[in-house]
């Protein structure tokens, strides 16, 4: 270890014919230390969050119940809600050891985590070798999607009718509630309004009569270039960012984009041709200009909000790629 606290590591390039690297490089890392009274405190705080943020689910599931609004979080990018009680310092941070008996068996369970290590003082930090050599090219994958998204205006015309086109011209749903309009007039609107769509994860589900209305065709080829920051699905996957990252992505930050991906996620339906009011859920209704209006302010505002979580998922990638 330096004298500033930093562990010098050389990356070899993962295995393989395409190497990640260029060949092996030197990752310096300012590491953090936390005294276990600090990294206890935030992981008992992380996992009272994450019970508080689950129990809604794993009640339902105890009874044999689905909720299609939040049930989608967990299905759909998969989450576990065991997985996100477990807390993560992120990428530079060691856990040290006080020699206490307790903290020492804590230590001790986290050092079998993959991706994590022992420090020559006891510790445990995320083993940055071999975390990269598993995760590089989605992380860098990752970092390039995050850093374009930013960098562009927010688009927030799109009225929510990605989930409208979903069900186009369609006689079977894949939710069991009925359609606030009817069909024929759930056709018109998407027939009525452009269609917008800039997101391929929601695009490829459009049905077929519904794609030649959209006025891009995404791939995931063209996701880099396509995605902007105003769109509530670019938002919602800063859930999947984080999950993606890991153990690399600070516990809190994991957190953060779970109850953001929440919120928008019961926008997103409000505001969907469905009829969610027997679950408690009052239409956002995009067809008349009241409705238009609602949900625009409320895109804004999730853009707004979700801003600084890609600010500090960036800020991981980024050291995770580009520490010196």
């Amino acid at each position: 270890m330096h004298a500033n606290g930093s562990h010098p590591t050389t990356v070899g390039a993962p295995g393989g014919a395409q190497p990640s690297y260029p060949g092996p490089v030197t990752v310096t890392i300012t590491t953090r230390m936390l005294a276990p009274t600090e990294w206890l405190e935030r992981a008992a705080a992380h996992a009272e969050r994450a019970d508080a943020l689950t129990a809604a689910r794993r009640e339902r599931r105890s009874r044999g119940e689905k909720d299609p609004v939040e049930d989608f979080l967990f299905e759909y990018y998969p989450i576990r809600p065991g997985k996100l009680a477990r807390w993560h310092p992120g990428a530079g941070v060691v856990l040290s050891d006080d020699g206490d008996t307790a903290v020492r068996q804590e230590l001790a369970v986290r050092a079998g985590w993959r991706w994590h290590t022992r420090t020559p003082d006891g510790g445990v930090t995320l083993d940055l070798p071999a975390y990269l050599a598993d995760r590089d090219a989605g992380v860098r994958w990752l970092d390039d999607l995050l850093r374009r998204t930013a960098e562009r205006p927010a688009h927030l015309g799109c009225l929510g009718l990605h989930e409208w086109a979903m069900v186009y011209r369609q006689r079977e749903h894949r939710h069991e509630l009925p359609l606030r309009l009817g069909q024929e007039r759930t056709d018109a609107v998407v027939e009525s309004h452009p269609v917008r769509c800039s997101h391929f994860d929601a695009f490829r589900f459009f049905t077929e009569p519904a794609r030649p209305l959209n006025r891009t065709q995404p791939t995931r080829a063209t996701q880099p270039d396509l995605e902007q920051p105003g769109c509530l699905h670019a938002n919602m996957d800063l859930l999947k960012a984080g999950n993606l990252l890991g153990p690399a992505c600070p516990g809190e930050l994991m957190l953060d984009c779970f109850e953001l991906a929440r919120d928008i996620r019961v926008l997103d339906m409000r505001a969907s041709p469905y009829d969610f009011r027997e679950l408690g859920h009052e239409p956002v209704a995009i067809e008349t200009t009241a409705g238009r209006a609602e949900y625009v302010a409320q895109q804004r505002a999730f853009a707004e909000r979700a801003a600084p979580l890609r600010t500090r998922l960036l800020e991981v990638t980024g050291l995770l790629l580009h520490a010196d």
